[in-house]
C-alpha cells in the first residue's frame, strides 16, 4: 500500500504535480480552514508520515501534533517562516524548501516593480484606458537606468537582482547581517544609511521574528520623498503602517509591492495612490518555476520515502 500524505494549501501544486504524488503516495488533500483539519485528519492520522504544504499555509505545532507519526514537511515555498521548526525539530520532524529554483522569477518581479513604480506604469495603463490620454499627455516620470540602488538581504536572490541592474549601469549597495568579501557592491551595517544614499530599495531578507520590522520607519523615511522601495520578500519585513503614513505625507516616492503584512488583506489607502503598484505575492508565480518547486518539494518527499538524503533540508 502506498503510505499516505497530507497535502496543504491550494495553489502552489499545479496540474502535472497531482499525478505525481499519486504515484507514489495516498494524498489526502486537507481542508482550508483550521477549524475543519481535526475532524478531517482523525481517520488518518495514525496513518500518516508525509505533509506537503506551502510557504503562505506552513505547518504550526497545532496541525503537527494532529499527526502523531508525521515524518517529514516538504513546503513548495523558499520561505518557511511559516513552519514551526523549533516544534518540527523537538518532533524529530524534517523540514525540506525549495530554494534556488525561484531566484529568476523572484529577481525578474523586483526588477519589474522596480521600473513599473518609477515610471507609473499602472497609471499609464489605466490612463490610456479611461480616455485621459485624449485630454493631455501624462506627466514625466523617473528614471531607473544610472541610478543608485540598495538591496537589502544580499542572497541568492539578491545577486540575482543585482546581476540584472548591473544592466541598467546602476550603482549597487547592500544591507545584510554581514558583509561579503567576494562581492563588489558597497557594504551599509546601518540599514537606514543605506537608505538614505541610494534612490531605489529592494527588500529580499528572509522572513520571520527576526527581520520583522526590519525597514522600520526611520528607514523608510532615510530613503525619502523620491525614493522607492520594493518588496518582494515578506510584508513582516516592513512596517507596514510607517509605510503607508511616510506614502500619504509623500515622505516616500514610491513603492512596488508584492507582500503585505496580512495577505491578502492589503491597506486600501495605497488603492489610490498612483505612486505605487500592488501585486498579489506572485514573485514565484509562472508556470515554469511553480512547475519547479512542486518536483523539488516532490523529489524530497520521494528521498525520505526511500530512506535517501533530502535534496534541501532545512531541518
Amino acid at each position: 500500500m502506498k503510505p499516505d500524505l497530507v497535502s496543504a494549501g491550494k495553489g502552489m501544486l499545479l496540474e502535472p504535480h497531482h499525478p505525481e504524488l499519486a504515484r507514489d503516495f495516498t494524498v489526502h488533500y486537507l481542508p482550508m480552514k483550521p477549524e475543519e483539519h481535526a475532524a478531517f485528519l482523525k481517520p488518518i492520522a495514525d496513518k500518516v508520515r508525509f505533509l506537503q504544504t506551502t510557504g503562505t499555509y506552513g505547518a504550526n505545532a497545532a496541525l503537527m501534533d494532529l499527526l502523531p507519526k508525521l515524518e517529514i514537511i516538504a513546503t513548495v515555498s523558499v520561505g518557511v517562516d511559516t513552519i514551526d521548526l523549533a516544534h518540527a525539530k523537538k518532533r524529530g520532524i524534517r523540514v525540506t524548501n525549495t530554494p534556488d529554483v525561484l531566484n529568476d522569477c523572484v529577481a525578474d518581479l523586483a526588477i519589474g516593480l522596480m521600473i513599473g513604480a518609477a515610471r507609473h506604469l499602472a497609471h499609464s495603463d489605466r490612463y490610456v484606458r479611461e480616455g485621459k490620454w485624449l485630454k493631455g499627455a501624462m506627466p514625466i516620470m523617473t528614471r531607473v537606468s544610472r541610478k543608485r540602488l540598495g538591496i537589502v538581504g544580499l542572497g541568492k536572490i539578491g545577486k540575482a537582482i543585482a546581476k540584472r541592474a548591473t544592466g541598467f549601469d546602476m550603482t549597487i549597495a547592500y544591507h545584510g547581517r554581514t558583509e561579503q568579501k567576494d562581492v563588489p557592491y558597497r557594504f551599509y551595517a546601518d540599514l537606514a544609511e543605506l537608505a538614505a544614499n541610494v534612490d531605489f530599495m529592494v527588500i529580499v531578507t528572509p522572513g520571520g521574528a527576526a527581520t520583522k520590522g526590519l525597514v522600520n520607519e526611520k528607514v523608510i523615511r532615510a530613503l525619502g520623498p523620491k525614493g522607492i522601495l520594493v518588496n518582494v520578500s515578506r510584508g513582516s519585513v516592513v512596517d507596514q503602517a510607517a509605510l503607508v503614513r511616510a506614502l500619504k505625507e509623500g515622505a516616500l516616492g514610491g513603492a512596488g509591492l508584492d507582500v503585505f503584512e496580512a495577505e491578502p488583506k492589503v491597506p486600501e489607502e495605497l488603492f489610490a495612490m498612483e505612486n505605487v503598484l500592488l501585486t498579489p505575492h506572485v514573485g514565484s508565480a509562472t508556470t515554469e518555476t511553480r512547475l519547479d518547486m512542486g518536483n523539488l518539494a516532490i523529489a524530497n518527499l520521494r528521498a525520505h520515502l526511500a530512506g535517501k538524503p533530502l535534496l534541501t533540508p532545512v531541518v
